[in-house]
């Protein structure tokens, strides 16, 4: 790199009360910039984006449940859903993916983030 050279450098965290103060200093990154978690409304178009790529038979009702159930989730962790839904299928030899299936991919994702969020908290304490 030479002094001409403009270099940007985005960073991400879910956690910055953890960060060192010294990395947010100014200087280093100076702009905070808050992403909140997807609303009702993104969830909905999440589920629809992945729900699409896979072969269901789930209602219109039932994406719906699954958007309330998702309250507080990433795309990430819908995408996980959908993709756990589709193991679920493949698993016990089903061509299409059902509700139950998607029922049980979110009780495993929940209790997944549910672990990770007491860890997390554990360790900002100690």
């Amino acid at each position: 790199f030479n002094t001409n050279d403009k270099v940007k450098i985005i960073g991400s965290t879910n956690r910055l009360q953890v960060l060192d103060p010294a990395l947010i200093r100014p200087g280093r990154f100076d702009k905070l910039i808050f992403i909140p978690m997807p609303n009702e409304e993104a969830r909905r178009a999440i589920f629809s984006i992945y729900v699409s790529k896979i072969n269901h038979n789930i209602s219109e009702k039932d994406v719906i449940q699954l958007v309330k159930l998702s309250d507080g989730f990433t795309g990430a962790d819908i995408k996980t859903i959908c993709m756990e839904a589709g193991l679920y299928a493949i698993q016990n030899n089903k061509d299409t993916v059902t509700n139950k299936d998607f029922l049980t991919a979110y009780n495993k994702v929940s209790l997944t983030r549910n672990a990770y969020n007491i860890n997390q908290d554990k360790t900002t304490y100690e």
